[in-house]
């Protein structure tokens, strides 16, 4: 199995070569970058590149670890006991299996994406040691072992929320995805929009990269908040001279609310834009 990209997703040669090496090696890829670079579209375009299923565990903060495995669902099998079902005379009857159970017992080796895994508590990653490096786990209630019959190719996003173990890190092949390039992101939006007017997104994407370039924003606008800015500015039918345009007293590019998510960054890109033009003046 080898990772060559889509044409729906624009992977870095780095990227590539992370994806590559962690299926050679047969360790998880734990995959870091700022929202919106398209990490979980990475696990999504990997499982079709490969024609293989794609199992997706998104991780919440109330998420513990041995969801990941199985959980034993005591409340069904006693209100069934009340009942006089003939099913709780099985405990298997109430074992619900998690994602990681799932992957392990796919015929054919999945893709199995660990979502956001820096959501969860600290120990989290901890708890998934074990299984995740021996591929087995014990389910104590039935008193049987679930072993992988292959190892599945694991990928695990993380948006830097909190530092994870060292222990954990040692497992993983680790990539991080730099925020796509001018040129790169131009690239990335022809897959979106490859009939936009040149001059529209010649200007747009100079007034976008502009926005990041300020200094104290609290949210940077992502890739994703630029394909949803592009879209609204083609619909709008926007003409390219009104994102650049000099003369305009609105500090703000067109339908900025796609790009700025909070009053904060609003009100100091306002700020920064009055003194640029009162200095020019």
């Amino acid at each position: 199995m080898a990772f060559g990209g889509t044409e729906n997703y624009i992977a870095s040669t780095e990227l590539l070569l992370a994806v590559n090496a962690a299926i050679t090696l047969q360790k998880p890829l734990l995959i870091k970058g700022e929202p919106g670079t398209g990490k979980t579209m990475l696990a999504e375009e990997l499982a079709k590149s490969l024609d293989v299923e794609l199992i997706q565990w998104h991780i919440k903060s109330t998420t513990r670890a041995q969801q990941g495995l199985y959980e034993y669902d005591a409340v069904s099998r006693l209100r069934d006991s009340q009942l006089g079902d003939e099913r709780v005379k099985d405990i298997a009857n109430y074992i619900v299996k998690g994602k990681l159970w799932e992957a392990f017992t796919s015929e054919q080796r999945p893709v199995l994406l660990i979502d956001e895994i820096d959501k969860a508590d600290i120990e989290f990653p901890n708890d998934l040691l074990l299984e995740l490096d021996k591929m087995e786990f014990f389910v104590y209630e039935t008193q049987e072992v679930v072993k992988a019959k292959q190892r599945p190719i694991v990928i695990i996003t993380s948006n830097n929320e909190k530092e994870l173990p060292d222990a954990f890190l040692r497992r993983c092949f680790f990539h991080y995805i730099n925020f796509p390039s001018a040129d790169e992101m131009r690239q990335i939006v022809n897959v979106h929009y490859p009939d936009i007017k040149k001059q529209l997104l010649d200007n747009a994407l100079q007034s976008f990269f502009q926005l990041r370039d300020v200094n104290g924003l609290k949210k940077k606008p992502s890739t994703s908040e630029l394909i949803d800015w592009l879209k609204l500015l083609v619909s709008d039918d926007i003409p390219a001279e009104a994102l650049l345009d000099k003369n305009n007293k609105n500090a703000l590019p067109p339908l900025y609310g796609a790009l700025l998510k909070n009053e904060q960054d609003v009100h100091l890109f306002e700020k920064l834009m009055f003194m640029a033009r009162r200095n020019a003046d």
